[in-house]
């Protein structure tokens, strides 16, 4: 029987020895080896603690064992299908096991017109840097983002020298009304909700309670996208107008580009922890891993870990990072290969 890629000794294994928040999976197999995730392909293994992560993003040409999503589901680690680096959400899981922290810490700012004002506020301050907005109302603070964003497009205009008229959207059909700019705009902004979508699930918080956006089910995927848009997706839709690339997948493709160098999925992370959870004494219960051993020493350890010589597998201080693993692209077929 000639030898299968995918099969690996668990001696050829490498660990990942610090703790993630994400990981994004591409081109790869997903498989259990006892109680860790192993991705294969061609290029390298990797083996994933599958309690130290806190959602597995599966991307185009991925597959996945049923153990390895059992494996998932009782550690506690969300899964989620996504597009090419993770552009666009398809399907999510979420284990029994994952704490309702902050889902639970979310409800309650939203439901509480102080506690949700405060959070808006902090939405915005994140867009205005150095301006003080602690004491602005709703309504100034939408007129002031009304003013930046207008100034924006102008800018981008004048930059790029595309002509901008208005923002035209069409409810229902992003990409049926407006000029190529706006459609680009439209194909951007789309895939930039598909990623915010992917994070906010697998992190257990709800993509329909929002603080500025509301009535929608993607509400809170709508406010934390538009904390990004002046950074990625304007200024990405004026340079591929300029450039005479008007396609949806243009827009799609660049957008992905600028995730991947910039590590974009790993600040989504870390912002939507801060804006629910703004202070340690609040953040520690809600990302505590309720899926644990009991320790007469420790009092509790990690479940879902191999503890077989693992001891530095786990580090005190370990900060929130998002790894991708991307297999090397699939080889064409030869003239004479079977289906």
């Amino acid at each position: 029987m000639p030898d299968i890629w995918w099969k690996a000794h668990p001696h050829d294994l490498h660990r990942l020895q610090d703790r993630v928040s994400s990981v994004y999976v591409e081109r790869s197999h997903v498989d259990r080896d006892e109680n860790a995730v192993v991705v294969i392909n061609k290029r390298e293994t990797v083996r994933v603690p599958a309690a130290l992560v806190a959602v597995l993003l599966l991307g185009p040409g991925t597959r996945i064992t049923h153990g390895a999503v059992n494996l998932l589901g009782d550690s506690g680690t969300a899964i989620c299908w996504v597009g090419q680096q993770g552009v666009r959400l398809y399907a999510s899981g979420l284990g029994p096991a994952r704490g309702v922290g902050l889902l639970q810490r979310q409800a309650y700012l939203v439901t509480r017109p102080k506690e949700r004002l405060n959070v808006a506020r902090a939405m915005y301050a994140m867009r205005f840097p150095g301006e003080d907005v602690s004491t602005a109302t709703m309504q100034q603070l939408r007129g002031r983002e009304g003013t930046r964003i207008r100034k924006l497009y102008q800018t981008h205009a004048e930059r790029t020298g595309v002509t901008w008229n208005r923002r035209e959207y069409k409810a229902g059909d992003a990409h049926a009304a407006g000029d190529d700019l706006n459609r680009l705009l439209s194909a951007a902004n789309a895939a930039l909700y598909g990623i915010c979508h992917a994070v906010i699930v697998g992190l257990g918080a709800s993509p329909g309670l929002g603080f500025v956006h509301t009535g929608s089910a993607i509400s809170f995927v709508l406010d934390v996208a538009d904390l990004y848009k002046a950074e990625y997706t304007i200024p990405l839709a004026f340079d591929l107008a300029a450039q005479g690339l008007t396609d949806e997948r243009d827009a799609r493709t660049g957008l992905r580009d600028l995730i991947a160098e910039n590590r974009l999925l790993g600040r989504i992370v870390h912002d939507v922890k801060t804006l629910l959870t703004p202070d340690e004494a609040t953040r520690l219960p809600v990302d505590e891993d309720i899926n644990q051993l009991w320790d007469e020493h420790a009092g509790a350890v990690s479940g879902g870990v191999n503890w077989s010589g693992s001891e530095d597998l786990i580090q005190p201080g370990m900060g929130d990072q998002h790894l991708a693993i991307i297999g090397p692209e699939f080889e064409p077929p030869t003239s004479d290969s079977t289906t």
